[in-house]
């Protein structure tokens, strides 16, 4: 047995295949049954000519099948690919091409897209429809798959060295995958509730005497927090439970129905419209433990919200990323709006380094970018040159670079401010568009805030706030004044646009190129 996430699941499902692994609508599977209908799916896939290697992706909203699908795809030691279920056809082209995937499993909703894209992508010569018969020609039916396969392993033998991919970004450019070997990965990202597993016998034990820990990832699993928790929940023995799409009465009723001990979102996007469905409704949440997010840090306010409502819960924030893992805990108290702060849980592995590549002395007030060495992702899918950027090599160890502006301060704690690719430069003053988010997202008419930098004949750019209204929406001297007695000056927004709809992704990150649109023609430039 490796560090491997298929061998790992398999010793667990041999060690409590009676217990419930996962619950989605009014369908559950056991461990033994889950692992079952893997395995039929791994054996129709390498029929299907899939090798160790190669790419199997997956356009499916949350469900049982997408499970299965993860779990096949890392026993024969393909590796899988995350697809945005919102793409359109130019997107969907490109990670299909982007990414050489050579199967793709799709719900039967996505047939029109499928059937336009998939013969345009080279490699990609097998399809399977999840839902029910599809009119996009030669693909293959889920359930008569599994069904023509038996539910046996006898598959060859794995290493903690195979790839996992989990495509991420597309808030200023297209997405990229970013490759992790399958052991980095599982401690990058391992659970700070229990000790790291020396031995992956270790991880066994843990999910063994894990029992009953019910867990709720929130994100689809098309977002790379939602299919980390999942694996998180697996190797903690726990009962995983999904709903197939963002719904927040849907959500707290499935909390209620399963008795869900722990959810985990990310960030406002998701907070806000549930905090909105707690005030508005009546559930029993008794169960509920935990509520966490990650991904994207909760606002001050919005934290508010959700504890006035789940007053007896413990609320955390994460802060990670795809390329870096779960690095660090929010500090009590700290929010975008007020100055985050996180503690180092690895201080060895985690720092602030500047301009010069040097780490940033505590105390100094020196800005640069948190950075990671340890168990970090490999660099990125056919792009070594972004490759080379991010994973720079300083003094004999390789680090990655998460983009974070951030200081350390004098009590070792790292403040960031933000992502650094995002700042506005503006006569000089830099403004990072989160502090100013957050401000905005504390007006009581604002639902939702988004803030970019568009061109400025005197200051080179301005702040630019694009705002999703909450009920009447607010005008711009309001929302001046309002900002004014929370920011200095030069951080307040000087062109507000007012739309209808945030454009967000399905994990709630925001579109930056898409508000920079909607900003400049607000301002008529």
């Amino acid at each position: 047995m490796e560090f491997n996430h298929a061998d790992l699941f398999e010793a667990i499902a041999d060690e409590i295949g009676e217990r419930v692994a996962l619950v989605c609508d009014d369908r559950r599977l056991t461990y033994a049954e889950l692992d079952a209908q893997a395995n039929r799916l791994a054996h129709h896939l390498r029929e299907a000519g899939v090798e160790p290697g190669q790419h199997v992706a997956m356009q499916l909203y949350n469900g049982i099948e997408y499970a299965v699908a993860l779990l096949a795809t890392v026993k024969i030691r393909a590796v899988p690919i995350n697809v945005n279920y919102r793409y359109v056809e130019n997107e969907l082209l490109y990670i299909f091409q982007d990414s050489d995937s050579v199967a793709l499993l799709y719900d039967v909703e996505f047939d029109e897209r499928v059937a336009a894209t998939a013969p345009r992508a080279p490699k990609l010569r097998h399809l399977i429809a999840v839902g029910g018969p599809s009119a996009v020609p030669g693909a293959v039916e889920y359930e008569a798959a599994l069904a023509a396969q038996p539910d046996t392993r006898g598959f060859p033998a794995r290493s903690e060295d195979d790839t996992y991919i989990i495509y991420t970004g597309g808030t200023t450019g297209m997405p990229k995958g970013v490759m992790w070997g399958v052991k980095d990965i599982i401690f990058a990202f391992w659970t700070p509730a229990l000790p790291p597993p020396k031995v992956p016998a270790d991880v066994v034990a843990n999910a063994r005497g894990g029992g009953p820990m019910i867990m709720m990832p929130i994100a689809p699993l098309m977002h790379g927090a939602a299919q980390v928790n999942s694996w998180i929940a697996w190797f903690m023995g726990a009962q995983l439970v999904y709903v197939r799409k963002f719904d927040a009465a849907e959500i707290w009723r499935t909390v209620e129905r399963e008795k869900v001990n722990s959810i985990t979102i990310t960030g406002d996007a998701m907070a806000i419209p549930m905090a909105e469905e707690l005030e508005r409704g009546s559930y029993d949440l008794s169960s509920l433990l935990a509520f966490v997010s990650t991904g994207a840090i909760l606002t001050g306010s919005v934290r508010d919200r959700i504890a006035a409502a789940l007053p007896n819960i413990i609320i955390m924030d994460r802060f990670g990323s795809t390329e870096s893992g779960s690095t660090a805990g929010a500090v009590p108290g700290s929010s975008p709006e007020k100055g985050l702060k996180f503690e180092r849980e690895d201080t060895a592995n985690v720092t602030v380094l500047d301009d010069a590549l040097k780490p940033v002395a505590p105390g100094s007030g020196v800005m640069g970018q948190v950075a990671r060495t340890g168990y970090i992702a490999r660099g990125y899918y056919n792009d070594p040159e972004k490759t080379a950027r991010t994973f720079p090599e300083v003094d004999g160890k390789r680090w990655l670079l998460t983009g974070d502006i951030a200081t350390v301060e004098a009590d070792g704690s790292i403040a960031v401010f933000g992502r650094g690719s995002q700042a506005i430069n503006t006569g000089g003053e830099k403004v990072f568009p989160e502090e100013v988010e957050a401000v905005l997202k504390g007006h009581p008419d604002v639902f939702d805030a988004v803030v970019t930098g568009i061109p400025d004949e005197r200051f080179g750019f301005r702040v630019a706030a694009v705002v999703q209204p909450q009920g009447e929406a607010p005008t711009a001297d309001e929302l001046d004044e309002f900002c004014r007695k929370n920011l200095s000056g030069y951080k307040v927004p000087r062109t507000y646009a007012f739309v209808v709809e945030m454009k967000r992704s399905p994990a709630g990150k925001a579109d930056y190129r898409w508000a920079k649109e909607v900003a400049q023609e607000a301002a008529g430039s």
